[in-house]
């Protein structure tokens, strides 16, 4: 592991390589038109440094932060092998396979797939838990591609010979740190057990630590290392704020933050704290709602279409929501209750300041933890102002105040699946210091 350590090392020094068009690197024509109509014409960092070696068939480890697009980096270059590659379609033996940690993850990578690979047409289809299996048993006896897929629900489906994974050609293990932090490696490494041992393997990871090394060193043959910035450093849009807030004035200032003209997403450590914080908030007319692992799919896509739509102007989440959501315009994230570790920090803060644009990450800390919470954020790299704060106070009312009128609509897509090409493209560097009061 420390040899790949030093390739990420020597990886994050090199320099950028000049970014080509998506129909300079030879993409097919149909894909290309597909990204040029979202507007996305030239590749990401990640995607400049990693598509050449995917494309010519080599396994791939990438870093890169949150929000870098990543997902066209290991789709594009999938897509493209199997379209070159062209086998007829069979029931339950899919040719391309994502391993993803959370059904939210896995659904924003289908939605960023689908149009993509419908113009070649192929067909992606979605494995995850809490939905239908027998649903999703169909899907597969219909025939699919791509297979983006949880690994439990994945392991699941093979005990029940609904899908073989004989004829993958290419895998993919996105997210590779979070499966190990939620325990997945010994289910990750049955599914890939299970694949052909010349099949192509691109993994995207954070760090190597907690047994991705060994993924690496079992499952990836001479890989090409690529890291896009480096793994420790916090987005530079973000401003990072303290607010040191007695607990029973928590709520309070809370409310006066979500009741500001913009989205707003609440992290806490709990489930129950979830439920607890969107009740207390939406009692004193801030429209809230939450997101956790005890919600079936059906339910977690209610709350982020709500949310997304500008029905609720506040997310309250769980850590199941620190990583694979995107949602655009998304400008202030809170963390209500301190993150586990400086990773978590760093995921949950990435939900804002996406493709370019600012953002604001306020961590509200108890005075009983403010050197815990500053030892995070020293791991986390990030140096936020530290004030002193009650409901009502000059700097709760800069947050509360800033972002732009949400115009809401009846219904939207579901964050979980919107269409993250938009994200691949700046949008528009709004300033943080922009404010609207609420009409």
């Amino acid at each position: 592991m420390r040899l790949l350590d030093e390739a990420l090392a020597a990886a994050e020094h090199r320099p950028e390589p000049s970014s080509a068009t998506f129909a300079e690197l030879n993409l097919p024509a149909a894909m290309v038109e597909v990204l040029a109509r979202a507007g996305i014409e030239r590749p990401t960092a990640i995607q400049t440094l990693t598509l050449p070696d995917a494309l010519a068939g080599r396994d791939v480890l990438g870093r890169a932060q949150t929000g870098s697009g990543k997902t066209l980096a290991f789709g594009l270059p999938m897509l493209t092998r199997l379209q070159h590659n062209r086998a007829a379609r069979r029931a339950g033996a899919p040719r391309g396979l994502v391993l993803v940690p959370t059904r939210e993850l896995a659904n924003q990578v289908a939605e960023a797939l689908t149009p993509i690979a419908g113009a070649v047409r192929m067909h992606v289809a979605v494995v995850v838990g809490g939905a239908s299996i027998n649903r999703q048993m169909d899907d597969l006896r219909r025939g699919v591609d791509v297979l983006v897929a949880t690994p439990g629900r994945l392991l699941d489906l093979m005990e029940r010979r609904a899908v073989a994974l004989d004829a993958v050609e290419v895998a993919v293990l996105d997210e590779a740190d979070h499966m190990a932090d939620l325990g997945f490696l010994p289910a990750v490494t049955r599914i890939l057990d299970a694949t052909p041992p010349n099949r192509q393997c691109l993994l995207f990871s954070a760090t190597l630590d907690r047994g991705v090394g060994k993924l690496v060193s079992r499952y990836l043959s001479d890989p090409a290392v690529h890291a896009a910035g480096s793994s420790a450093t916090p987005v530079a849009q973000m401003d990072h704020r303290v607010f040191v807030v007695d607990h029973e004035q928590k709520v309070d200032v809370a409310a006066e933050i979500g009741a500001r003209p913009a989205r707003t997403l609440f992290f806490v450590r709990t489930k129950h704290g979830a439920d607890r914080l969107a009740k207390q908030l939406s009692r004193v007319g801030v429209q809230s709602v939450a997101v956790h692992g005890n919600l079936n799919q059906n339910q977690r896509v209610r709350a982020l279409d709500a949310f997304t739509s500008g029905r609720s102007r506040v997310l309250v989440a769980t850590d199941v929501a620190a990583r694979g959501l995107h949602i655009d315009d998304l400008d202030v994230v809170v963390h209500f209750d301190p993150p586990a570790d400086h990773k978590d920090y760093l995921h949950r803060s990435g939900r804002t300041a996406r493709a370019g644009a600012s953002g604001t990450v306020v961590s509200f800390v108890e005075p009983g933890q403010v050197n815990e919470v500053a030892r995070l954020h020293k791991a986390a790299s990030v140096s936020p102002l530290s004030t002193r704060v009650r409901p009502g106070h000059e700097a709760v009312r800069e947050i509360a105040e800033s972002g732009d009128v949400i115009d809401v609509v009846a219904e939207s897509r579901p964050a979980s699946v919107s269409m993250p090409a938009r994200a691949q493209r700046p949008a528009g560097n709004r300033s943080r210091n922009s404010r609207r009061r609420s009409r």
